[in-house]
């Protein structure tokens, strides 16, 4: 093994780890270095179909995906070996490297460490055998000490690379140097030795009004405060924890709102990050009917339980909103699970999901299965009318990930076929367009297509994470943690 390991611990899930992580990768491939990303476990309903071990195709967790092109490297589901999707507060669906391993996923929580490990450490040997650096992410705090028998994911990895590590906090919330020093001192002296610096997170003002509090963490620690990194808004990289609303505003004058409903199981949430990048478009979390008021476009996104969903949405009175918003001539879009609750009905042979009745809104039914449809690749657009007719015979990349067969319900009239193999229909109107490609938002000509401009490419977007760091990190430590 070969390659050095650089590893990000967090005070707290939402530190700021996965930002960290992917402007590592930057950093270290634009000095002409061989860069992976590992994270063991991820526990996210964004995912990304990658390359899998046997040819094939698995899934991984969304940010290790980004890290993967932040460094440079083509992504493979040994970046995040063990991948969480929830499906309820109580259970999450379990992926072993890139599979579904339902028969693992019963076992009970501790128990499944020892069942895991082996994968994990493979993965991360396979990888360092292959790169100069792997950038390694934890996941939550390396202070969890009711976890500690079981760890697979900070602490355990971290000595098993012999890692130098860094511990970020969100300064932002306050209580930084309680968390940073917290974290610090329920670590054992073995795990200590690890830490090569701390970082402030998400700061806003003069950095001198710090001191002299990361004097006095370093006395109190040994470890020293190694930056001290800005509050940047609109970054450009999607928020791996939650629906994170920036606060950064939109460029230019606002041509289109869209709300997309935040149902409790949402997934896949990133896809919509480049929407927030595009001059001129509002975009707006929905939860309650209020929320869809005066939107041009109502977007149901994808859903890890959307039976539950869909349930969840009508006690809401978004039902009756997005019928009104569509009978109006408002355009609508469903996106895999978004796209089952736009047909008729949902049937569940097979009891993912249940027995629900859509929303009426195309002449659909779902038919879940226990196979799971994991697939990546270019599609083209049909003859698309009405208001998305912008897409009409346009060649697009994307991945599904989804439970479930769609069909034209046989006892309606047919709605139009959009996208060959099941994958899109529209209603007669025009107006509502279901489709089970996900990232249409990441491809440059649908949104040159619906809003006649461009965003930020990806690459840009790394090369801004690289830059913050260059220009706040103390001068030699990023090279320095591979030298130890």
């Amino acid at each position: 093994m070969t390659a050095r390991c650089v590893m990000v611990l967090g005070t707290s899930s939402g530190a700021g780890k996965s930002w960290l992580a992917t402007a590592l990768c930057r950093w270290y491939a634009r000095v002409g270095l061989r860069v992976a990303p590992f994270k063991a476990q991820n526990m996210s309903n964004n995912a990304r179909v990658v390359a899998a071990r046997d040819g094939g195709l698995g899934e991984i967790g969304s940010s290790q995906y980004f890290q993967a092109l932040a460094a440079r490297a083509e992504p493979d589901v040994r970046m995040n070996p063990v991948l969480l999707k929830p499906e309820s507060d109580t259970h999450s669906q379990l992926v072993l490297l890139g599979q579904v391993d339902a028969a693992l996923g019963a076992v009970p929580w501790k128990e499944r460490s020892a069942h895991l490990w082996p994968a994990i450490t493979a993965s991360l040997d396979a990888l360092r055998a292959e790169n100069d650096v792997v950038v390694i992410e934890g996941a939550g705090s390396p202070a969890e000490i009711n976890l500690r028998d079981s760890d697979h994911v900070n602490l355990r990895v971290a000595a098993h690379a012999q890692a130098q590590c860094l511990l970020v906090t969100d300064i932002d919330r306050g209580g930084a140097f309680a968390h940073l020093y917290g974290t610090w001192s329920l670590m054992e002296p073995q795990e200590r030795a690890l830490l090569r610096g701390f970082v402030l997170n998400r700061f806003r003002g003069d950095p001198a009004l710090l001191a002299p509090g990361p004097q006095q963490l370093e006395r109190l620690t040994g470890v020293p405060t190694v930056a001290t990194l800005p509050m940047v808004w609109q970054h450009g990289l999607p928020e791996e924890d939650g629906l994170y609303d920036d606060g950064g505003g939109v460029a230019g004058p606002v041509h289109t709102t869209i709300a997309v409903v935040a149902y409790p199981r949402i997934s896949n949430l990133d896809e919509f990050q480049p929407l927030k990048n595009v001059a001129g478009v509002r975009l707006r979390w929905a939860r309650v009917p209020g929320d869809v008021a005066g939107a041009d476009w109502i977007v149901l996104p994808g859903s890890k339980n959307t039976a539950a969903d869909l349930a969840w949405l009508r006690a809401q009175g978004l039902d009756r909103a997005v019928a009104e918003h569509a009978a109006c001539g408002g355009r609508v879009l469903g996106v895999c699970g978004g796209l089952q609750m736009l047909g008729e009905a949902l049937v569940d042979p097979v009891d993912i999901a249940g027995n629900v009745p859509g929303l009426g809104l195309l002449p659909l039914v779902t038919l879940f299965e226990t196979d799971k449809t994991v697939r990546r690749g270019a599609v083209r657009f049909g003859d698309v009318a009405g208001a998305w007719s912008s897409l009409s015979r346009l060649a697009v990349n994307g991945y599904e990930i989804h439970h479930g067969r769609t069909a034209q319900h046989a006892g309606m009239a047919a709605g139009r076929v959009v996208l060959p193999g099941g994958l899109g229909w529209q209603n007669a109107a025009g107006n509502v367009l279901g489709v089970y490609v996900h990232g249409l938002f990441e491809d440059a000509g649908v949104l040159q297509a619906l809003f006649g401009a461009g965003t930020r490419t990806l690459d840009s977007v790394f090369d801004g994470l690289a830059d913050v760091l260059e220009g706040h990190f103390e001068t030699g430590v990023l090279p320095g943690l591979l030298a130890c």
